[in-house]
């Protein structure tokens, strides 16, 4: 009977100054600061697992992670304040509980949900645009949600993927997608099952430029506009072709929301697999996902 005990986090941060969640050469990642928090603890090295690896500058209210350890004398709750105290202050630990012993943050993911955030219209604040992208106007609700009703269900959204992705399949099922105003603040928020690489800002970029293309064009017509704007929806998402999309919306507007879960591991044996090999288990990939 293995000491070692499946330890699942629960994380916040400020992507502003961090490479995104993924361990890299080149920039300060959430990973990164946490294994080496891990590291320091245990006196050895501790792999971690994101459910999603986001982008440079993209934020989490509620990143999930997980890591087996061998300390058998500390309780999963102390976990929190005891990683707080080894890493930066843009990234903290809110939750810590022992996990099953097979579950996988990634792969038992059922769904992950993104918001992003654009300051409508008035003054480039400094302190509300380190989390949101500005817009000189306030597009036309209606005319947005009739684009995002476009991608629920299974989509191939090859179209709205970085030229970068390393995905197979492009395929994704949307389970909500929707604007609504928050005051001056135009909130997107969407879940899928799983994001390509930049798939949410290519969306709200996209759905964005559409929006103002379909202004310009027929002016105060709204119907032609929401006829037009799902008119290109549509074809882009058919095309598969990245040049039908718009431009990417800025990272600094998107947070990782939360993740949920299935009720019970998805692949019996990953645990043992991982603690073996000293990896995260079958299917592990290289690829981004996400912001």
């Amino acid at each position: 009977m293995t000491s070692r005990r499946n330890v699942r986090l629960v994380l916040s941060y400020d992507g502003t100054a961090l490479g995104g969640w993924q361990r890299q050469s080149n920039a300060r990642s959430v990973q990164q600061d946490l294994e080496a928090a891990l590291a320091t603890m245990h006196g050895h090295e501790v792999p971690t697992i994101g459910a999603g690896r986001t982008d440079a500058g993209v934020h989490a209210l509620g990143q999930v992670a997980n890591f087996y350890t061998d300390i058998a004398s500390i309780p999963p709750e102390r976990f929190v304040p005891a990683l707080n105290g080894l890493m930066s202050g843009d990234i903290r630990v809110l939750e810590a509980r022992e996990a099953d012993w097979d579950f996988h943050s990634r792969y038992d993911a059922r769904m992950r949900r993104y918001r992003y955030y654009c300051l409508c219209g008035g003054p480039k604040d400094p302190f509300r645009l380190r989390y949101a992208q500005h817009l000189g106007r306030r597009p036309d609700l209606d005319s947005l949600n009739a684009m995002a009703a476009l991608i629920l269900g299974e989509r191939d959204f090859t179209a709205f993927s970085s030229a970068g992705d390393a995905s197979a399949n492009r395929s994704r099922f949307v389970h909500e997608a929707s604007f609504r105003w928050e005051g001056d603040m135009l909130v997107f928020e969407v879940a899928a099952n799983a994001f390509l690489w930049r798939m949410v800002r290519s969306l709200v970029g996209s759905i964005l430029y559409y929006e103002e293309e379909s202004r310009r064009a027929l002016g105060e017509d709204l119907a032609a506009r929401r006829a037009m704007c799902a008119a290109r929806m549509l074809a882009a998402l058919s095309s598969r072709d990245r040049r039908l999309a718009g431009p990417t919306a800025p990272a600094r507007g998107l947070f990782l929301w939360n993740v949920e879960y299935y009720p019970r591991p998805t692949r019996p044996g990953r645990g043992d697999y991982w603690v073996e090999r000293g990896s995260p288990g079958p299917g592990k990939s290289d690829g981004k996902e996400g912001g």
